[in-house]
This record gives structure tokens, sequence and C-alpha cells, in this order.
């Protein structure tokens, strides 16, 4: 019976571990490319983590669109 206990508190820790690997290169990814971080977290939900991914990899990225107020002197052709 005791050993039932350390292996789900060893577990735990496991898991725990494996978010703090997981979720912060996935947040620094995220808001550089201009989405919310909190979208890191659905890298721990099976098949939603996919979805995501495919989504951020196909979407126009709110970082490389130029602000508002700026021009683009590379389209200009001068």
């Amino acid at each position: 019976m005791m050993h039932d206990t350390m292996w789900f508190g060893g577990h735990w820790l496991f898991m725990l571990l494996w978010v703090a690997i997981i979720l912060p290169p996935f947040w620094q990814i995220f808001s550089k490319a201009g989405f919310s971080g909190w979208l890191s977290l659905l890298m721990l939900i099976p098949l939603a983590n996919l979805v995501v991914l495919y989504i951020v990899a196909f979407a126009e990225w709110p970082a490389s669109k130029p602000a508002a107020g700026q021009h683009d002197d590379s389209a200009r052709g001068d």
C-alpha cells in the first residue's frame, strides 16, 4: 500500500517537472509571434496542441504586421 502512494506522489512530481520544461519555450514563441502566451497552456492538452500549432504556423502573425502609422518602405521599390 505504501508503494502505491509513493508512485502517485512521484507521478505528480514528474508531471510538474514536465510542465516546467514544456511551457516556457512555447510561451516565448507565442509571445514573440504576437499571440497570447497563455496559448502555451493548450500544449498540455492532447490534440488541442496540434490544432494550435497548425493555426499559429499558418496564421498571419500579429508581430509581423507593421504598427499603425508605420510605412513599409520596401514595398515602394525605391
